[in-house]
């Protein structure tokens, strides 16, 4: 019995070896400090488990839910969209509720990719992207992100007749995995190119409240233009630490929101109401729920750059995410380097690679651990390097 063409194109997952090794050394004993995942570690803020208590009682929250999503939790995240970014959403028409935003990314090329059609994903990036252009058979092209460019894709090195056969270009600002921010001005250029050559927009800022130091990410939709050539995908999991709960929504361009509420209704039953109604209450307090996340993601992304630093690593402070974007060492590889971290300090970090080719050079540590964790696993990593 043989599986579809569409699942053979599908990438081996490279990290399949790493995790042989973890289990091996977990089976030794071994004790491992992950840092590899990007899971918050931080509980659901106790106000929104006591709104779920109640509403998980309510029988009118025991039935199938709308696809687009209860209309209140659409007013919310228009009502969210309004007082955060100055957006003015029509809840009706530009707001579509998703099982999490990874869904709603994953499903999103159904709507707008034939066969054939070209995709420019960023890379180093979020493997859904490439993963749901290839299920829909869709050509991935990458959209290098470079150190020499602050990981912001240069446009200008695709010939105009490459970018007049793209559909569809996906963007993540602020960026998983290198941590790094766009301006305005970015935004601006990419609408004035999408309006020029005829592409889509799929921007993800799901990590847009995961911010340091006073900086505050901007949505693409704050641009003129935008909502003709854009849609936008957003998360409760990271600034309400709900990344089981999973709830998210996508904004923008109507006909684009339509079209992924159509693959929706005949793929998915919603999200169940009382979770929904948890979003309502989470989206009216975003605020709050910060409060409690943004000092202890703050003073752990100090502790692993002041550290890092200290061991001669070339490191800025990261202003959004919660992760930290590494260069290996000279004479190691990211795969490399990350077994080597593994064998050497019993500390789990995520090569760049598996993150796209241009990921190449680096390691991916997040800061979702527990912070005394963090802190031995950071001590771990001097006594490895020799420091």
């Amino acid at each position: 019995m043989d599986v579809a063409q569409r699942i053979k194109n599908l990438p081996p997952y490279l990290f399949a070896e790493i995790e042989k090794k973890i289990a091996r050394a977990r089976e030794e004993g071994k004790d491992i400090i992950d840092l590899g995942i990007g899971d918050p570690d931080l509980p659901t803020p106790g106000f929104l488990v006591e709104r779920m208590c109640q509403e998980v009682r309510n029988p009118e929250n025991h039935r199938y839910p709308s696809y687009r999503g209860l209309y209140a939790f659409r007013e919310a995240v228009a009502s969210w969209y309004k007082r955060r970014f100055g957006v003015l959403l029509d809840p009706d028409r530009e707001v579509v509720a998703l099982i999490g935003s990874k869904e709603g990314i994953a499903h999103f090329p159904w709507c707008v990719v034939d066969p054939g059609d070209l995709v420019l994903a960023s890379d180093p990036g979020y493997p859904v992207y490439k993963i749901g252009t290839l299920l829909a058979g869709g050509v991935p092209l990458p959209l290098p992100l470079l150190p020499s460019n602050h990981f912001l894709p240069d446009f200008s090195a695709f010939p105009e007749s490459l970018l007049e056969r793209v559909k569809l270009v996906f963007l993540n600002y602020p960026n998983n995995p290198t941590s790094s921010t766009a301006p305005h001005e970015f935004f601006q250029e990419v609408v004035r190119l999408a309006h020029r050559f005829g592409f889509i927009i799929a921007h993800d800022l799901a990590y847009s409240e995961i911010s340091f130091d006073g900086y505050r990410a901007p949505s693409i939709l704050e641009v003129e233009g935008a909502k003709e050539v854009a849609i936008e995908f957003h998360s409760l999991s990271k600034m309400c630490n709900m990344t089981g709960w999973r709830i998210g929504f996508a904004v923008g361009n109507a006909r684009l929101i339509e079209a992924l509420g159509r693959v929706k209704t005949n793929i998915d039953s919603g999200i169940f109401n009382a979770i929904q109604w948890v979003g309502v209450e989470a989206l009216a307090r975003v605020e709050e729920a910060l409060e409690g996340i943004i000092p202890v993601y703050t003073e752990r992304r100090n502790l692993v750059v002041e550290t890092l630093r200290a061991l001669g690593f070339d490191l800025p402070y990261p202003r959004a995410t919660f992760y930290v974007w590494i260069p290996v060492p000279s004479g190691f590889t990211s795969l490399g380097f990350a077994e080597f971290l593994l064998d050497r300090a019993q500390v789990v970090v995520t090569p760049g690679v598996g993150f796209g080719k241009y990921g190449e050079g680096f390691v991916r540590v997040s800061l979702t651990t527990p912070s005394l964790r963090l802190k031995e696993a950071m001590e771990r990593i001097v006594h490895a390097l020799g420091g």
